[in-house]
């Protein structure tokens, strides 16, 4: 690959109603799709997040927890299916589009230890992003060394991507403008933070407040920290709000956008 890939990832609040199981947000999923058709930008790496379709599985049967006993099997493959439903969503969308999207399944090729990736075997995406191919991964039900199974959060996914293939940015779409000193739905003076460093970051992070919604991969708090790897190492990030129109298309073009970009700044201990 002659330019770096952009790793864009799409936050399961926006293509999705959290609050009601199982329910794709089909209209902002069609939209995304054409911000990207219209931003034609490769290489691409898409990654969204479970929203209301593999969060409440988890939750249920525990899978974030590791095994306890056998009657989480199940619970293993319904989070798994779930996901596997919403990203037949997403594809569709893409490809309606004529975007060449193909999915990539997380647990097919990662392995994880205590949660954390160990083993991610990257040779067929790095084939794809030469020959022009988007792949469509997701936050994943996934086999652990450790704990027999666990979650990915599309999160983790992200960013760890995201220094594996050498990205050069990250855009991160959610349903809020960025990121705030404190929760802007629930507090009116929560102040906008346009830039920000890890050092600044970690900080803020207990001040962070956490949505009421089940979320199993970590929420605002997870999402910001788990960039971090990827920021330290010169990755640029920025988190746009993407259920706002033409904000994903802007951030894929360069363009001014409103949001936060986090940067490396002063290195984190």
């Amino acid at each position: 690959m002659k330019a770096k890939p952009t790793v864009l990832k799409l936050g399961g609040s926006v293509i999705t109603v959290k609050e009601k199981p199982f329910t794709p947000n089909k209209e902002a999923i069609a939209r995304l799709a054409g911000e990207i058709k219209q931003a034609n930008v490769k290489p691409l790496i898409i990654i969204h997040g479970g929203g209301s379709f593999g969060h409440p599985v988890a939750k249920k049967y525990m899978i974030k927890e590791g095994w306890r006993d056998s009657s989480q099997i199940i619970g293993f493959s319904k989070t798994h299916q779930a996901m596997v439903s919403l990203n037949k969503i997403v594809l569709d969308a893409l490809i309606q589009e004529e975007i060449p999207a193909v999915t990539v399944q997380p647990s097919a090729f990662i392995v994880t230890d205590k949660g954390r990736i160990k083993h991610m075997k990257l040779g067929a995406i790095l084939k794809m992003l030469e020959l022009g191919i988007t792949p469509v991964l997701y936050g994943d039900a996934v086999l652990d060394s450790t704990l027999g199974f666990t979650i990915l959060s599309g999160d983790q996914l992200t960013s760890n991507m995201a220094v594996k293939i050498d990205a050069k940015r990250i855009i991160i779409g959610i349903d809020v403008d960025g990121l705030y000193t404190a929760d802007p739905k629930i507090d009116a003076s929560a102040g906008f933070l346009q830039r920000i460093t890890l050092k600044e970051l970690k900080s803020l992070q207990r001040k962070i407040i956490e949505p009421k919604v089940t979320d199993v991969t970590g929420g605002m708090l997870g999402k910001t920290m788990e960039l971090m790897p990827a920021v330290e190492r010169g990755i640029q990030a920025i988190i746009v709000n993407a259920a706002k129109p033409n904000n994903v298309y802007k951030a894929l073009m360069g363009e001014k956008v409103i949001g936060t970009i986090i940067e490396a700044g002063e290195t984190v201990a």
